[in-house]
């Protein structure tokens, strides 16, 4: 009798032009080490990102200070690894960090923001958190911002090693990168509800 060997089945390496060639560019997906990510998204971290996305964009399109951009753009601006591509739920450039042309090229971002917003959903795990807090600051932003919705909390890191909790009654600010930018924490974590 002769044993057979099967090998296991090839995983399959993807690389970011595969993931623009996806259906709607590959939304809903990050990659890492070749491999596709799903991202885990709930409607209360889209509504989230989607505040932290308004009241900044406001404030830097008041001040002329540059671009901010919605959940879902994709950025493959990490040197460690040129062929990761992650996106995160808000983000930031200056203006003399990301050029027009830069802005309106195709494909991923490679620039790397100076400020970026994560939203944590329900099924996201800490490590998978941390490990994109770090490659963000690692690649060369100025400013992370962790928002937790269960605590209602938002922590901050920036790239010199501080950090802070910012909580419900606190008012959170992005110095240096955004001078001058506020909002109550309460005002991002704010529902809407029905008239009485």
């Amino acid at each position: 009798m002769s044993a057979t060997t099967t090998k296991p089945p090839a995983v399959r390496r993807y690389t970011p032009d595969d993931l623009l060639r996806m259906a709607d560019g590959g939304k809903g997906y990050e990659l890492v080490d070749g491999e596709l990510k799903e991202l885990n998204v709930s409607y209360q971290s889209s509504f989230l990102a989607g505040r932290v996305f308004l009241h900044m964009a406001n404030f830097t399109d008041a001040n002329n200070l540059g671009w901010v951009t919605p959940e879902g753009t994709s950025y493959r601006c990490f040197p460690d690894d040129p062929t990761r591509v992650r996106r995160a739920d808000t983000a930031f450039h200056r203006l003399d960090r990301l050029t027009r042309e830069q802005a309106t090229s195709e494909g991923h971002c490679t620039v790397v923001p100076d400020l970026v917003v994560e939203v944590v959903s329900p099924n996201d795990l800490a490590d998978f958190v941390n490990d994109k807090r770090l490659e963000w600051l690692e690649a060369g932003a100025a400013l992370v911002w962790v928002i937790y919705p269960p605590a209602r909390e938002v922590h901050a890191f920036w790239a010199d090693g501080s950090n802070r909790v910012y909580r419900l009654h606190d008012e959170l600010d992005a110095e240096p990168v955004i001078p001058g930018f506020r909002v109550p924490v309460a005002d991002l974590f704010r529902m809407p509800t029905l008239a009485k």
